[in-house]
């Protein structure tokens, strides 16, 4: 075999070897966003919905506030969503002078109907709920099954017995028909018991009791104040609701003195209009001046929410 067969025979060998041990190239891939960029994604769309969120809350509470500062003509002729001439002076002196100065009536009225009412549901919930929590007893599954069944009933169909109740004991259109049915709320008791279970020890009855503490005692020196964040959420969550309450005080109040700020501005805005001053502007007055004693109590309550999430990891 010549010199030049044997040089093409050995070159096709090496291009055999080298084609065999050459390195398959990867298929192209189409690039994944990584772990960063889906969270910065995330939190972008998470950002876009609480934005959302945050301008269908307050947009009502804007336009109720610039609608309070503006006089009566104004109010229909000018942005909805923008001041005009302040004229809110003018308009809180025409509510609280506007027939004999009801508003403030309607105001006091709720205030004495709230207050009262809260603090009793707050007291009578965190002890009902403090013994269900701390006390064995026979009847105790069946009080508790009782109490979850009574707030699954609604409200509205309370009313009619309950109508008929007061009126055969005498308390109709009094400020006891607005005061005794709120200090009893079975939801509250259940919320005060399933919280008495978490923040009171048993360990701390036991020791209380060998130092010679009465139940009274225990109860209203140590159990109450373990149970405080407790007691604020009963008596701010029943607060809001008894100032907003409207069926209510509509069937069991007839005198306009009596009345409470809610049923009073509800009257106003179905009247519309009288001979001497504009009852819409005077209604939405009246709503911004409603709002201010939700918004004071909320503020006050925040430190009892405060101290008593300290308190539970002290413990």
């Amino acid at each position: 075999m010549s010199a030049q067969t044997m040089a093409a025979v050995e070159a096709e060998v090496l291009e055999d070897r080298a084609a065999k041990t050459r390195t398959p190239r990867a298929p192209r891939t189409r690039r994944r966003p990584g772990a960063g960029e889906v969270r910065g994604a995330s939190r972008w769309f998470v950002l876009g919905v609480l934005v959302l969120l945050a301008v269908y809350a307050v947009g009502p509470l804007w336009w109720l506030i610039v609608a309070a500062t503006k006089a009566e003509g104004q109010l229909y002729t000018t942005n909805g969503l923008w001041f005009a001439d302040f004229n809110l002076f003018e308009n809180l002196g025409n509510l609280f002078t506007y027939q004999n100065g009801i508003f403030g009536v309607w105001l006091w009225n709720t205030v004495v109907y709230s207050g009262i009412s809260s603090l009793g549901v707050t007291l009578v919930a965190l002890a009902a709920g403090y013994s269900l929590a701390m006390y064995r007893y026979r009847g105790r599954g069946v009080t508790m099954g009782l109490i979850i069944a009574s707030f699954l009933v609604p409200g509205s169909l309370m009313i009619v017995p309950s109508f008929v109740l007061f009126t055969k004991l005498g308390m109709y259109d009094t400020i006891w028909a607005m005061i005794l049915p709120g200090m009893f709320g079975s939801f509250f008791v259940y919320l005060a018991k399933v919280y008495a279970e978490g923040a009171v020890p048993h360990e701390l009855l036991e020791a209380a009791r060998i130092d010679g503490a009465g139940e009274y005692r225990i109860f209203f020196s140590m159990g109450l104040r373990l149970m405080g964040t407790a007691g604020a959420t009963i008596f701010l969550l029943h607060f809001v609701g008894s100032w907003n309450s409207f069926m209510w005080p509509l069937v069991f109040l007839k005198g306009v003195e009596k009345w409470p700020v809610m049923l009073g501005l509800y009257s106003w805005l179905q009247r519309g209009v009288d001979s001497t001053v504009d009852l819409t502007g005077l209604t939405i007055t009246g709503a911004v001046i409603s709002t201010i004693p939700m918004i004071i109590m909320m503020i006050s309550m925040q430190r009892y929410w405060r101290s008593g999430v300290t308190l539970g990891s002290l413990k």
